[in-house]
């Protein structure tokens, strides 16, 4: 094993246990460091983390832009190295971050497409609830709309973390950290009906808490979501480009346009600062923009 690998090796087990990523978060982070140690290899001999200077890493990101990554892919590359080096500097494996002085390309803000909340209650009352898939389904949608859930979160619910009486969730979101959602009445009813058509449904071994199962009797997987997505987008003709994560930034508009108050809608979305839950006035200024635009007697357009 070299010195390479044994560092990834470490690393990984740091983000795992000691930062509780999810694995495809640990993945993205390992794949940034797979970058550099691609670009090590091009010196003779090859370069070791603890050979790397801020010299080097500006040759690094010469090296990326002839890849023709964009902006926003090198931005991302950075700052997982920046948490690579953190990591060896807490090991007394290198003295000095050698990215502490290199300025992160800037990606720009996109802003998240979002549907109207027509468009959401078209797709969600097309579904089929002549079975217990569409039963699933129907509160699958229903719930992660309701709290502006990430997928992740969403398939993790647990029986047991749904408070029915009080109208609250407890969801286990990034880093494991917990933080309680409320649900709407809407969302509860359809719960209050999925766990009475479950009773019909073989449920596998250790799967019995998870509130959306598959056929099988096993927790739904991020796929299948994916795949209701589609079907309801053909059906209803909407030709928007919708994931699951579409549901959440339309959750967070939606209340940001009728007036929430942005530091609730950071609590809800569980998000760690409010510049990331900022996008959203940004999307709501847009659109009034727009509105102006549209109608003003100075401003409409011919």
């Amino acid at each position: 094993m070299n010195v390479w690998q044994s560092y990834t090796k470490g690393y990984t087990s740091f983000l795992r246990l000691e930062k509780s990523l999810s694995q495809n978060s640990i993945d993205a982070y390992v794949a940034d460091v797979a970058k550099l140690i691609s670009f090590s290899q091009n010196f003779d001999p090859p370069l070791k983390p603890t050979d790397i200077s801020a010299h080097e890493i500006r040759q690094f990101l010469r090296w990326l832009n002839e890849l023709h990554l964009s902006p926003l892919s090198q931005s991302r590359i950075i700052s997982g190295l920046k948490s690579f080096y953190s990591y060896l500097i807490l090991e007394n494996i290198v003295q000095n971050d050698p990215l502490e002085l290199i300025e992160i390309p800037r990606a720009g803000r996109n802003l998240p497409d979002v549907m109207s909340v027509e468009e959401i209650t078209s797709l969600i009352d097309a579904v089929d609830l002549s079975t217990v898939a569409g039963i699933r389904d129907r509160t699958l949608l229903e719930v992660m709309y309701s709290c502006g859930l990430r997928v992740s979160e969403l398939l993790d619910i647990r029986i047991s973390n749904v408070s029915l009486e009080e109208g609250f969730l407890r969801v286990i979101g990034k880093g494991n950290k917990e933080r309680l959602v409320p649900i709407g009445k809407t969302a509860l009813d359809w719960i209050h009906s999925l766990i009475e058509a479950r009773k019909h449904m073989n449920v596998a071994p250790g799967q019995e808490d998870f509130l959306f199962l598959n056929l099988r009797g096993k927790k739904t997987t991020r796929m299948t979501v994916l795949n209701i997505i589609k079907a309801l987008l053909i059906k209803t003709g909407i030709k928007k480009n919708v994931s699951p994560h579409t549901f959440r930034h339309s959750f967070a508009t939606h209340l940001v346009e009728a007036g929430a108050d942005l530091r609730a809608v950071q609590e809800m979305l569980g998000h760690s600062s409010i510049t990331t839950t900022e996008i959203y006035t940004h999307i709501d200024r847009l659109r009034l923009r727009e509105e102006i635009l549209s109608f003003h007697p100075r401003y409409a357009r011919k």
